[in-house]
């Protein structure tokens, strides 16, 4: 959709629709399908707030109103997405300003400040060990959902990052087992996960009872007469690691599949790998992410509450 820049020097003048610019603003991101899905998920809410609110389709919006999407975004979502949420309406009248359509009325406004620390738990390793005891391993699904659970606590992957895999992206590094993934964000497998002995077994294992297999089939698949075949989801991942959690008596909002991922950064540490190490099996391009755990970590052992006596 071409766009036509308003020739005028007063760029408040009328603009076209709001809808149809944005648009064309998505249309001319450079991004992977999921963060152009999330662009325009992000997109939608936006409009179908100035919809709810009264303010139309129109793009001629003032600061106030900017400042009140953010007021309600606040107070209805949590932090991470007011952030999101925020950082896509920025970058729309970004692109608005550059184009010379209407003036950026967002600049300045900043997102939603990021909580300390994390939004998830981690378990204990009685807890892991429990949870894949508890595991029944006698039918496909079973050695699945064993593997899986067991893979994704002994590296940190994530779901985004395991619905993606296939089996072809097991091979071998100079004689050590590793999994090629295509991170978040990412447009290629362009990363890896070792795969020590005790995580390799459970996924050999449910290989072998899969029976041959092509090289691009999915490393983890649904085994339903529906979807037979198909590449697990994120959804169906969050499923089975909440339903393995649950068996325990494990049912917190706070502990999902994304808990395992902590828990494998926090085990690492705890059992010596550095920073470097830690950073590279976590994939954090900012090694100051990293160090949250680190600094977590040394906050609990040399707790100063722990000199307390009365």
């Amino acid at each position: 959709m071409e766009i036509i820049p308003i020739q005028t020097s007063d760029m408040t003048a009328r603009p076209p629709g709001l809808a149809d610019l944005a648009e064309a603003f998505l249309a001319d991101l450079d991004l992977s399908e999921s963060s152009r899905d999330t662009y325009s998920r992000s997109m939608r809410q936006f409009i179908s707030w100035l919809e709810e609110t009264g303010r139309g389709g129109r793009v001629d919006l003032l600061r106030e109103d900017i400042l009140a999407y953010k007021d309600y975004l606040t107070k209805t979502k949590s932090s991470y997405t007011v952030s999101l949420y925020l950082t896509t309406v920025r970058k729309l009248y970004q692109y608005l300003e550059s184009r010379r359509i209407y003036p950026d009325v967002t600049r300045g406004i900043r997102g939603s400040k990021k909580p300390k620390g994390f939004r998830k738990d981690s378990l204990t390793p009685d807890q892991l060990r429990l949870a894949l005891s508890s595991m029944k391993r006698k039918s496909l699904e079973g050695l699945r959902d064993y593997a899986l659970f067991n893979l994704m606590a002994r590296t940190g992957l994530r779901d985004i990052e395991i619905s993606r895999a296939l089996a072809e992206d097991i091979r071998q590094e100079s004689g050590q087992a590793v999994l090629w993934i295509q991170g978040k964000g990412r447009d290629s497998k362009d990363d890896f996960v070792l795969l020590t002995k005790e995580a390799l077994k459970p996924i050999s294992r449910y290989l072998k009872a899969r029976g041959s297999l092509p090289g691009d089939a999915p490393l983890f698949c649904s085994h339903s007469d529906r979807n037979s075949g198909q590449a697990l989801t994120t959804r169906s991942i969050s499923r089975i690691i909440k339903q393995a959690l649950r068996s325990i008596g494990l049912d917190d909002q706070r502990l999902t599949a994304h808990s395992l991922r902590h828990t494998a950064i926090s085990l690492s540490i705890k059992g010596g790998a550095s920073l470097q190490q830690a950073q590279a099996m976590a994939r954090h391009t900012d090694p100051k992410t990293t160090l949250v755990y680190f600094h977590n970590l040394d906050r609990i052992q040399a707790g100063a509450e722990k000199f307390i006596d009365f």
